[in-house]
């Protein structure tokens, strides 16, 4: 487990800015030790324990890139159109026995290795047949052409995939043309989760007519799932500060990771920012960031605490600014910046300066072809309709104070957050 000390997170400044919140976690909250071999077939989503170097080039022989006939670049056709002895044929996978002279070309095919001797290869749909051993080639082509030279893609030597990469189908493609079936990871994390508040009941239990089912502990399972964490469901916290401070203590001791939701604001009943500091110790960080200003971060038993806010919404929002990012320190993951992209507004907004937020939209392409972002028409931070009817989250920055039909706003879609 990490072991942090209880001042790890120490600040006492005015409302931390999202960024920075984000930066000091990825500094203070080191990588879980434990480093296992896993198959390729399961290395997607896991972070690399250590580099990938390439054991042979890409592609591992010259090859042809096309249908064609291939021929030495010194004979190529300069001015007119001249024609070739036809001396062989090779298929993709077929061993290359003979060379090519001159004035004599070989049928190949995609993929082929190319004989020895030829550098070039004709298209084709660009030559003209002349009998069966016969091929005419037009002048034009360059010395070089429709190849893929040995090392082309990748160096014999070249790392490829540097330690604490998180592995992505197309990296497991890669890892695979190298010939390599596995790969050192970094172990999973181990997260403990919780929900808190007499109010909720977990879904298929008895509801009382003053409480509501558990949304959050399984939105944000779903959500340590794809971080490819492993998750221990402590279930729902009382609104007792004696249990709770106990549970969190004992989840402590097994775990990497504490992740709870709700709990953390100032009320009389928000018992988890007392129950932290009774077995650890806990700086609230007011995150200048709207839905989700109520984030507590501390830790305890040299384990590391997050207390996301209890609305839907802001959960997800903190979840993929401020967990997601510890979450990548604790495994060992390269920082992954989230690329906004730019479309333009369709709706107007006015906030005050010095505060991140996040305003949820969907998109609608218009008569120009253009994506414009939709404003989702209620504002509260607990209705998780605006996140299952939407796309995505327009950010708009600290410095920004209002924002008009037409302007060109950030926009950051879901899927790139999770």
């Amino acid at each position: 487990m990490a072991q942090l000390s209880d001042d790890c997170f120490a600040f006492a400044g005015p409302l931390m800015p999202v960024d920075e919140a984000a930066a000091v976690l990825a500094a203070r909250l080191g990588a879980v030790d434990g480093i296992e071999t896993v198959p390729l077939v399961s290395a997607d989503g896991r972070t690399l324990a250590g580099d990938i170097v390439a054991p042979l080039p890409l592609p591992p022989f010259t090859n042809s890139a096309v249908d064609g006939y291939a021929i030495r670049g010194a004979d190529l056709p300069s001015l007119s159109h001249e024609t070739f002895v036809v001396v062989g044929r090779l298929q993709a996978g077929d061993a290359v026995t003979a060379g090519v002279g001159s004035n004599q070309a070989v049928r190949i095919f995609t993929g082929a290795s190319m004989p020895q001797g030829a550098d070039t290869v004709f298209m084709q749909e660009d030559v003209r047949p002349d009998g069966d051993d016969h091929v005419v080639l037009p002048p034009g082509l360059k010395r070089g052409a429709n190849t893929r030279p040995a090392g082309e893609d990748v160096a014999a030597g070249q790392v490829v995939l540097a330690a604490g990469h998180r592995m992505r189908p197309q990296d497991v493609a890669l890892v695979a043309a190298l010939g390599i079936t596995q790969v050192q990871v970094r172990r999973r994390i181990r997260v403990a989760l919780f929900s808190t508040g007499n109010e909720i009941v977990s879904p298929g239990a008895e509801r009382g007519p003053a409480q509501l089912f558990d949304s959050n502990r399984f939105m944000l399972m779903s959500l340590l799932v794809r971080l490819g964490c492993e998750i221990s469901d402590f279930g729902i916290l009382p609104d007792d500060l004696g249990p709770t401070a106990s549970l969190l203590e004992n989840a402590a001791a097994t775990h990497d990771l504490i992740l709870t939701s709700g709990g953390v604001s100032t009320g009389d009943a928000d018992h988890v920012k007392t129950a932290v500091e009774r077995v650890g110790s806990l700086v609230f960080w007011r995150i200048a960031i709207k839905p989700g200003r109520p984030v507590a971060m501390g830790v305890i038993g040299g384990t590391p605490f997050l207390g996301l806010p209890g609305n839907p919404v802001a959960s997800f929002v903190t979840f993929a600014h401020v967990a997601r990012p510890a979450i990548f320190a604790l495994s060992g993951t390269l920082p992954q910046a989230v690329v906004a992209v730019p479309l333009r507004a369709a709706f107007s907004y006015k906030k005050k300066a010095g505060r991140r937020e996040y305003v949820r939209v969907s998109l609608r392409r218009v008569a120009d072809g253009c994506l414009e972002a939709v404003k989702f028409p209620r504002e509260g931070a607990g209705l998780l309709s605006s996140l299952v009817q939407t796309d995505g989250l327009v950010e708009l920055g600290e410095e920004t104070t209002r924002v008009a039909p037409g302007d060109t706003v950030p926009f950051l879609p879901y899927y790139s957050l999770v």
